[in-house]
């Protein structure tokens, strides 16, 4: 086998390696290596975290006995990591989304940050040989304690999270940009006629 490299061969666009076999006179290209994407390093991250959490958990859990339940247990301990305040019903500034002083309501983890999670890890959990039918993270469960949190934080924290509505096309054409002031336009021709 005998290595081409990229300067002696000016038709590659990109460094990779090819490697010649002598016997059969074949060639094969290795791809050139790419990056994994910001969401596929979270996921991986999301899933080792996770499966830390399992071998931690006093008894250990193997991924084949994990449920729902389970997964509730992982969410409420990654509260103690959250940075979102969530003020308790009985705090004067239950229900307000910008509170005039601090408080001693918990830090949470926000409801926008699990769901994202869950989605990954339910990913995850499928790419790593999981049933979708037996995914722990596709639970009624878990679904009914994202609803709640959702909707306890919006009225602790006084935040509506109603969906955003896609910018509608009139007739099936898209919106004409802005067009600069009309007052500009005279402003420079007065200029110029000076």
């Amino acid at each position: 086998m005998e290595m081409i490299s990229p300067e002696s061969n000016p038709n590659m666009m990109y460094p990779s390696t090819i490697v010649t076999n002598n016997n059969t006179g074949s060639t094969a290209t290795a791809p050139p290596p790419t990056t994994p994407s910001r969401y596929e390093n979270q996921k991986r991250r999301d899933w080792n975290t996770f499966c830390q959490y399992l071998r931690n958990h006093r008894p250990p859990l193997s991924l084949s006995t994990c449920s729902g339940a389970h997964v509730l247990e992982f969410l409420r301990y990654l509260d103690q990591f959250g940075k979102t305040k969530v003020h308790n019903q009985t705090c004067p500034f239950f229900g307000l989304s910008n509170p005039p002083g601090p408080c001693p309501c918990p830090l949470r983890q926000a409801w926008g940050s699990l769901d994202a999670l869950i989605g990954r890890l339910r990913a995850a959990y499928e790419e790593h040989g999981g049933v979708p039918e037996r995914n722990p993270f596709g639970a009624r469960a878990v679904r009914v304690f994202l609803r709640e949190v959702k909707e306890f934080q919006a009225r602790s924290r006084g935040v509506s999270y109603e969906k955003k509505r896609k910018r509608e096309k009139q007739n099936g054409v898209a919106l004409p940009s802005a067009q600069p002031p009309a007052t500009l336009a005279v402003a420079d021709a007065t200029a110029e006629s000076k």
